[in-house]
Formats: C-alpha cells, structure tokens, sequence
C-alpha cells in the first residue's frame, strides 16, 4: 500500500498546484489574510516537490523519512480541503452576486446587496472561519519544511521528472515482443496435454507452478496458442484471479466456447446445462489462469459440466501456490516453473531496452545493463519492466541511477520482483502517477474501456491541458494511456498483482 500512498501524494500535489495556480482563486484571495498565506504555500511546496523523488526512495531505509512523507502525505489531503471550501465559498458567492445583480435589474425585489460588487475575500475568511485554520496549515507546511532540512534530500536534477484496474484480466492473445529460454518449459507442457494416463478420468488437470513473476501466464499463452493445441476440438481461456466465483467463469468459459453472448440472462442452472451440452462428447482445453482458490467445493461445483468431454480434454491452471494446484487434481502433473538463465534474462531485457537502437553502438550501456539484470534474479518481468523503463533513456548516468537504486534494497514478501516494480513506478512521470492513484480504486482484475477511463481521468481533472496546446483532452488522455501502459513496459496487472 505504501506504493499506492506514494502515488496518491504525487495526486494531492498535483491537485494542489492546480488549485492554487486558478486565477479565479488568485483574483478571490487578493487580499493580505488569504493571499499572503496562499502563496507561502506555493513557494513551500514548490521546495519540498524538488525532493520528492529523492524521499520516496529513501523512505525505504530510512524511517524518518517514511514518517516525514507520512505527514506529509495528511497535510496535502487537509490543504486540499481548505481549497476545496475557498472554492465553494467562491462558486456560492458568485451565484449569489448572480442573483442579487439579475434581482435589481427586474425590480422585483427592493433591495438586495449586490455581492459582485461589493463582496471582500476577507468576508468568506471571516464567516466561514478559514482564516484560523489556513494559518494552521500554513505552521504545520513550515514545521515540515524544517524537518525536511534534516533528513538529507536531493533535489531532482532539472526539477520534476518529466514525460499509471486493478488490472484487466490476462487473455490468450498478447503483444509478445520476445519470449525467452522457455522452448523447454513448453515441449514439456505440450508433452502433457498429449498424454493421457491410463486410469485417467476423461478430463485432466495440468498445472504451473511457481512464484509472482516467472511468466506462468506467458508459458500458458504460448501452450494455448500452439499448433498442437488447434487439435482441440473446443478451447477456453479465463482469467480466474483471487476471486473464485463459480458462476462467472462458467459463463465465461460458455462464452469462448459457443459464441461471446452464449450466457445472456440465464441463471447458473441454465448457464451449466448450456455447458454441459456444449462439452457434450467434445476433446476441449481450458485454461484457468491466476488461480488462488483452495476450496474443493467450489472447485466441484465448476467442473461438474467437464466430465461429459471427450478423453484426453486437458485443464491447465496457472497458480502461486503448489496445494491449489493438488486440490484440483494435478498431483501428477505440477509443472514448477524456474527462473531463467542469466542469459535468457538479458535477451529479454535487451529486447525492450534496445528495441529502437543499435546494441553494439551502446557498450556502456549494455554494461551497466548486464549489472541491472544480474539484479532481476532470472525473472522475466523484472528483465521486462526494468527494459521498458529504460528505453527511452541515452544517457549513461540515467542507467546507472536505475543500478545503484537504494530501492534494490527494499524487502517484502517477494524480494526478487518488488524492487524492479518499484522502480518502474518510481520513475513515472508525476502525471503518470496520478492517473495509477486513480485506478487503484478500481477491484482486481477489473476491465475497463481505455476511452472510459480516458473520460473518468478527465472527469477527476487528471488530464492537463497545456496552454495553447492543439490537441483535445481526449488525444492528450490517449497519449497518457500508451504513455503509461506501453512505454515504461508498466501497466495495472504488475504494480497490483505484486506489490499490493
């Protein structure tokens, strides 16, 4: 969560520069006991978003720089709650000089005061008893902005960085740009669904196992994809994730199998008859990728309509964890997948990180790159992640920042992997992370139309438009999806499968 925490302060302060940046605002609070106070704000937060970056990669061995950002991170949240009442007193009395000005020229009222006219800032300061309190914000950014002082920040060079559904479910077709050292991993798979034992029900369970990161979904993709797996005479792919709900995969398994609206309005009775008649005497592959589930009741009820396929239909299930995978039947068949060679690895990475240069006209680079995926521990993602994130970068000195990152010495549940997330995530630009706080509302494996959260992006104001720019806010919200999910390599299903 504290991921998440960062990009939401990365929000705030965008929000922030926003609202105190508004000449309607600037124009509202023109007056010493409002104005003054306003544009202390600005020039401290101006200061302390210089370091930014730098606490938000030290806050991982130090923690008093974790407990500053904590502070921090409440303070932005109550100033933009300050703002948020300056703006609606201003909104209520423009409406109100509105009516009091549209009252006077009808004549039907005989006297109401004319706040357009006459209104003072210090009124709403006074009324609404802003005052006290922006004062108080004002003690606690300058008590923070002392701390700051103490704990060793850098300012980023050149400022700011410049120029992200849970995620949306995996899917049997991807962009692959390079697969890697797993030409094994998949003869041996395709070995399994061929093979059918000769005690075996009429359906098999094959599963890959193996921790956040290997590439179980990657394997499974290039299995499903397979010349050998066109002999099937039916095949299915579901994204199953951390919630096991029976009726929606089944209806989703339906809706590969007979046509994409097979399930409509049917109830689960109806919708696993439907099954059943469509698996009916048929050879069928089902792919259930991402399963968490260790419940055999659920697991029963599920595959209730498999046994009237045809011998030799193969389930094939992607998991962390070896006892979903003996729950469901696979003790036979686990497959543990391991990390890859060192250079398998580097094929990955120089595959995302070279894609538009010439390797052998960059020595240096790939020098210090062979030191970063020494790093990634033989995990495809990580290669992945790390090579996307540095693509777009030329100079030396902007690689060797990623290798000698404090972050490589965060710990967590999965050491090998977070590091190089963290890292990706930590160098998006802060646009970019305001749009990643939003969508960390969103539930696992949530699907989502880019043009909708394009529209909800715009709506939350998270989308900026330059002044003079030509473009509409909806080009610019495209630019910011491919920005955020194609560029940095970086995308939902990462920062949250693995690090939330």
């Amino acid at each position: 969560m504290e991921v998440v925490g960062e990009a939401l302060l990365s929000a705030a302060f965008g929000s922030l520069f926003d609202k105190l940046g508004s000449s309607d605002l600037i124009k509202f609070a023109r007056q010493e006991d409002a104005h003054t106070e306003l544009e202390k704000w600005e020039k401290e937060l101006q200061s302390i978003r210089q370091e930014l970056n730098d606490a938000e990669e030290k806050q991982i061995t130090q923690e008093a720089v974790k407990s500053w950002l904590f502070d921090l991170r409440v303070l932005a949240y109550d100033m933009d709650d300050i703002l948020d009442e300056f703006a609606y007193e201003l909104m209520r009395t423009k409406l109100m000089g509105a009516e009091a000005d549209e009252a006077s020229s009808s004549k039907k009222r005989k006297f109401i005061p004319t706040f357009s006219t006459s209104f003072s800032p210090t009124h709403v300061v006074r009324d609404v008893k802003l005052g006290p309190k922006i004062r108080e914000i004002t003690s606690r950014l300058q008590h923070i902005s002392a701390r700051k002082a103490g704990l060793g920040l850098e300012q980023a060079a050149g400022g700011a960085t410049s120029a992200w559904q849970r995620p949306p479910p995996t899917t049997p077709i991807a962009y692959e740009p390079g697969v890697y050292g797993r030409d094994e991993d998949k003869k041996v798979l395709l070995d399994l669904l061929r093979k059918v034992e000769p005690n075996e029900t009429n359906v098999g369970v094959i599963s890959i196992v193996g921790m956040g990161g290997l590439g179980k979904t990657t394997l499974a993709r290039l299995v499903y994809n397979d010349e050998m797996a066109k002999k099937f005479d039916l095949k299915a792919w579901v994204c199953v994730s951390d919630v096991f709900d029976v009726e929606n995969i089944t209806k989703a398994i339906l809706n590969s199998v007979v046509s994409s609206d097979a399930s409509g309005s049917l109830d689960f009775q109806q919708v696993q008859k439907k099954l059943t008649d469509a698996l009916t005497g048929k050879k069928f592959l089902l792919i259930l990728d991402d399963v968490w589930n260790e419940d055999s009741g659920n697991w029963n009820s599920l595959r209730a309509p498999f046994s009237v396929g045809a011998k030799g239909s193969k389930v094939m299930i992607t998991t962390r964890n070896k006892g979903v995978a003996f729950m469901m039947g696979a003790e036979k068949n686990v497959y543990e997948l391991k990390t890859l060679s060192e250079d398998a690895c580097w094929s990955v990475f120089e595959k995302h990180a070279f894609e538009h240069r010439n390797i052998d006209e960059h020595p240096n680079l790939v020098s210090i790159g062979r030191k970063i995926v020494n790093k990634c521990g033989g995990l495809p993602l990580a290669a992945t992640t790390l090579g996307g994130l540095l693509r777009s970068k030329r100079r030396e000195d902007e690689w060797e920042k990623i290798l000698n990152s404090k972050i490589w010495g965060w710990s967590g549940t999965e050491p090998e992997i977070l590091p190089a997330l963290r890292l990706s995530y930590h160098y998006l630009p802060s646009h970019l992370k305001r749009c990643f706080a939003y969508c960390a509302m969103f539930p696992k494996d949530y699907e989502f139309d880019s043009k909708n959260l394009v529209l909800l992006w715009m709506a939350e104001g998270l989308i900026q438009q330059p002044k003079g720019g030509r473009h509409t806010m909806e080009d610019l919200g495209d630019d910011y999806f491919s920005s955020y999910c194609q560029d940095h390599s970086f995308n939902h299903r990462v920062i949250m499968n693995h690090i939330l």
